[in-house]
């Protein structure tokens, strides 16, 4: 037999299939796997050096077991539907040209049938394991569960069953529904495919083994259906769509026997399927299929409407009633609003004389700086270099000064790498030199110098005050909310200083260098590790540079709220970490919230949307995801080290089922909160986004009455921020004030409400205070009774307390205020309105708002140079608190602010700073000058009113004069040569060893 011609051309050798594809695709499995295994593996080493390594094996082990199972049980379905459907394949099909038209399909699928009988079950399963693995925390939840020791009003079952086993058995069924539904669809495809299956013209033809599967597949379907409609009547508890969050009226009396019915339906027709697969007749099935849809239509959408429109609708009131009830009892529960104290508070409007004696503690400690604003004054005071760096937002705390608590704004001086200078942006100086920032800055949060300036209780570098000392407390920062990503530090003992530690403290001091000595990152001195760290971070730097030794470490994950977020995946971490020095240590204390979508008749609320306010949009404060609950808790208080990242989690509310049962399956990562420290203690704080919930929820559930909460009449709303433009709510504000049925002054967040804001439109008006004891004691591991405690004051609506907006409008309509803030504007200067406090004192509702100068130029910072204040219909206008409290109540107030000893007074320079000469001096020449133009401007319009226009004349000469020497005295301040400590010096260029 002779051989077919060759068809490659002459002199072009014959090609022949070579190994270069499979090999490649070798190559590229094995590197993908790597990069993988580099992820998985450095997240390992992470977790074991922060010592949580049993979060991270419980959770991957969970998700492991999960995804298995899962991906196992569609593997497992997919694969034998379609193996028994090829099976069972007939041997003639029963119409010839049909069959040769599926043949054409067979031949070209037979090549590859069984890459496809294995590919596509596996696909399917990989999905589907995927999804199972994503739920691990239902699973744990449900498996490590624990007694709410409260049931619901409807079923009598403990709340633990909607919160921990309720949303199981729905993942479970729902996953087995798709399970059923997938390899079902996988079956018939393969029958019809084969021919077990036909379409014909006298109808469908199926053979014997395809009914079977048809049976089996839809007896199963059925009854995990039947399964789902039981489960909803629970569920019905839980909903949220309608007026009110619960089963109600029509949900009790109609979908719930409903869902009953449906479920034994849904039974009974899983049983006819079984019965038909038995005697091959399909009569009765499909009979009862439609049946099961016409029941389902009728009873589960036709009947509840026609129950909701004529029997409830007229009578609604009426027959809703004990729903609503259950809606308010179990709301206030699930978000810790049913042991608030409220009360009636008859505020008056008139500001007598005297009026502050029994406010005095509280307007001692009035706070003036406003920690939105004072930023970028820390910063020109206090950064001294640009490669650090202060926050947006800085943060209010308390002090025990002197015996005294005094509130304290503080926040750390952060590493600002994107300051280096563009010759200095090297991956070594990034990374190796450039690691920490360093120390505390505080300041008085009621007080301020007579220029306008933080009055500092801890500056400068070294770092001094009345907090600490370089040699008493840990300055340097290399965990903090601006870190970089991360940073390689550490040597071996004797070895060279690499990183840049801290600049001159004075004139003639040198730059100094450190060497990290705790145990912070992981180690990265081995190449392998190296290798490692290199893929993860995408940086051949990491793996090549002299700066990486033997006893290196990798600092990464460097933020407070990630790395509490990482160590303890089932919380929701608050918007706002704040530091404290604590036991001679910066600590950043982070509050962590356990929260729930299952309470039974508790009203839903969306985080992000019910945190949201000028803080959040402004970008100052992290937003909560957008998620929705109907539980929270603030079950845990977290420190992280901000020197070596030590994360140490404490059971705060140990009575939360829901952290218990965490607590059961991560046994060892929370501490009881007994072993928290005093100093500690006497630092914690009630968390903001908690109190931004519970504040939101709180206007419309402050109304416990049931007929008065169904007409709503008297739903209140959180008032907007009148100092800004854009509408958004007004941030909560700590302070140290005394409520009205407190002996003494605590920490409290506070917050206001006005009546229900209804499409943009609310009148202005006080109806409710509402103040969180945030105190807890300064006793190891003691929680003081009053810690957390809600107050709230209830204003009668007939004394027309004036709201924010009435007094922030209030401020800048009066006639007085707008001519000295026109004056303060002379030389293109901004002026700036501070947060607006609202304070219980006096009887009534007072306003305090500072008010700050800030003039042009890159290095200008704002400076508080007037206080204004207001109760009922009265204001009042100063450069200090204590003069416009006593311009407020009729000349004394009988009590003294904070800032009492500023009236005509120079207090001492802050710590660690030195005044430039001439400061104190043109300050107070620009200030004489402006009071002097302020009354001249007085004095000229009621020269004007009276018809002198000689003596307005005088005045007016008098108000050009007093100009003139306002503006000569801020040339010479804006002319004065900055004093070392505010002016940015030269980054200094790497040591020789770096």
């Amino acid at each position: 037999m002779s051989r077919p011609a060759s068809t490659v051309p002459p002199g072009r050798p014959q090609q022949r299939r070579g190994a270069l594809t499979p090999t490649l695709i070798v190559v590229a499995l094995i590197v993908v796997g790597f990069i993988f295994f580099a992820n998985v593996w450095t997240d390992v080493l992470w977790y074991q050096q922060l010592g949580f390594f049993e979060v991270f094996l419980t959770e991957n082990v969970a998700r492991i077991v999960i995804f298995l199972v899962g991906f196992a049980l569609m593997f497992s379905a997919v694969f034998f539907a379609i193996r028994i459907a090829y099976r069972a394949r007939p041997v003639y099909a029963p119409d010839a040209d049909i069959r040769d038209n599926l043949n054409r399909y067979q031949v070209q699928l037979e090549p590859i049938r069984r890459v496809v009988m294995i590919g596509l079950p596996v696909l399917f399963g990989l999905f589907a394991g995927s999804a199972a693995a994503s739920q691990w925390q239902k699973v744990l939840l449900y498996l490590h569960q624990e007694p709410f020791g409260q049931n619901d009003p409807q079923f009598g079952l403990d709340i633990s069953f909607y919160l921990m086993t309720l949303p199981f058995l729905g993942f479970v069924t729902g996953f087995l529904i798709s399970v059923t539904i997938v390899a079902g669809v996988a079956g018939i495809l393969t029958h019809y495919l084969y021919g077990s299956v036909r379409i014909m013209e006298r109808g469908i033809f199926t053979s014997r083994a395809a009914q079977i599967h048809i049976a089996v597949s839809g007896a199963a379907f059925l009854l995990l259906l039947g399964i789902n409609f039981w489960l909803d009547r629970y569920t019905s508890v839980q909903n949220s769509g309608g007026r009110w969050a619960g089963a109600l009226y029509t949900d009790v009396n109609a979908v719930i026997p409903t869902k009953s019915i449906l479920a034994v339906a849904a039974a009974l027709v899983a049983v006819l399927f079984v019965v038909a697969a038995v005697i091959g007749k399909w009569r009765l099935p499909v009979i009862g299929t439609a049946m099961l849809v016409i029941t389902s239509i009728l009873a589960g959408g036709v009947y509840p409407w026609v129950i909701q429109q004529f029997q409830v609708r007229p009578s609604e009131q009426t027959l809703e009633k004990p729903f609503i009830e259950r809606n308010i009892n179990l709301t206030r529960s699930a978000y810790g609003l049913d042991k608030i104290q409220e009360t009636r508070y008859n505020a008056t409007t008139n500001a007598t004389t005297g009026a502050l004696a029994p406010d005095a503690q509280t307007t001692a400690n009035i706070r003036l700086l406003d920690p939105n604003l004072i930023s970028d004054a820390f910063s020109q005071l206090e950064q001294y270099r640009p490669y650090y760096q202060f926050p947006k937002a800085l943060n209010v705390d308390r002090y025990e000064i002197d015996g005294k608590i005094q509130d304290t704004v503080i926040a750390v001086r952060e590493l600002n790498p994107d300051g280096l200078s563009a010759n200095q942006q090297s991956w070594l100086n990034r990374h190796v030199v450039y690691t920490h920032g360093y120390g505390v800055v505080a300041a008085k949060g009621n007080k301020f110098t007579v220029d306008g300036k933080p009055e500092f209780l801890q500056s400068g570098i070294p770092s001094t005050g009345v907090l600490g000392t370089d040699s008493t407390y840990q300055p340097r920062v290399y965990f903090g909310e601006n870190s970089a990503d991360y940073s390689i530090v550490g040597a071996p003992d004797g070895a060279p200083h690499r990183e840049q530690d801290r600049p001159a403290g004075k004139e003639g001091d040198g730059e100094t260098q450190y060497t990290f000595t705790g145990d912070g990152g992981p180690n990265v001195g081995s190449f392998f590790n190296k290798v490692l760290y290199s893929i993860k971070f995408q940086s051949s730097d990491l793996l090549l540079s002299d700066g990486v030794n033997a006893d290196s470490q990798i600092l990464y994950d460097r933020n407070p709220r990630e790395r509490v977020q990482k160590v303890a995946p089932y919380l929701t971490v608050d918007g706002n970490a704040y530091p404290a020095v604590v036991d001679g240590r910066v600590k950043w204390i982070v509050d962590g919230y356990t929260t729930s979508q299952y309470y039974p008749y508790s009203q839903q609320e969306q985080l992000s949307a019910a945190t949201a306010d000028s803080q959040t949009t402004a970008g100052r404060t992290a937003s909560l995801p957008n998620t929705s609950v109907n539980y929270i808790r603030n079950s845990v208080k977290a420190t992280v080290d901000a020197y070596d990242g030590k994360v140490t989690l404490y059971a705060w509310d140990d009575q939360d089922p829901v952290l218990k049962a965490w607590q059961n399956i991560f046994p060892t990562s929370l501490k009881p909160f007994s072993e928290m420290s005093g100093a500690l203690m006497s630092h914690v704080r009630y968390p903001e986004d908690l109190f931004k919930v519970q504040r939101e929820l709180l206007g419309r559930y402050h109304v416990t009455q049931a007929d008065n909460f169904y007409t709503n009449n008297d739903a209140w709303s959180v008032p907007n921020d009148p100092t800004v433009q854009d509408e958004v709510k007004q941030p909560p504000y700590y302070m140290s004030l005394k409520m009205p049925d407190q002996d003494k002054p605590a920490f409290q967040l506070t917050s206001s409400f006005i009546p229900q804001v209804v499409n943009g439109n609310a009148r202005n008006v006080l109806y409710g205070y509402l103040a969180a004891d945030s105190d807890a004691g300064n006793q190891k591991g003691v929680k003081a009774d009053s810690y957390g405690q809600l107050r709230l004051l209830q204003i009668p609506p007939e004394t027309n307390i004036p709201g924010p907006g009435q007094a922030q409008n209030k401020f800048n309509s009066d006639p007085t205020v707008s001519q000295a803030l026109n004056l303060l504007r002379q030389g293109a200067s901004a002026v700036l309105n501070g947060n607006l406090l609202t304070l219980p004192v006096g009887g009534g509702m007072a306003y305090v708002q500072p008010v700050y100068l800030r003039s042009t130029g890159e290095t200008s910072y704002p400076t508080l140079q007037r206080v204004l204040v207001a109760f009922g219909d009265k204001i009042g206008f100063a450069p200090t608190l204590d003069e416009a409290l006593n311009q407020l109540f009729g000349g004394a107030s009988g009590a003294s602010a904070g800032d009492s000893a500023n009236n005509g007074q120079t207090p001492a320079s802050p710590p660690g700073t030195t005044p430039a000469p001439g400061t104190t001096d043109a300050q107070t020449e620009l200030k004489a000058a402006l009071e002097e133009a302020n009354a001249a401007i007085r004095a000229g319009q009621d020269a004007l009113a009276k018809g002198d226009f000689a003596a307005y004349g005088e005045q007016q000469k008098k108000l050009s004069a007093a100009l003139q020497r306002a503006i000569d005295a801020e040339a010479k301040i804006a002319a004065r040569p900055a004093p070392e400590a505010t002016t940015p010096a030269a980054t200094p260029a790497p040591t020789p060893s770096s």
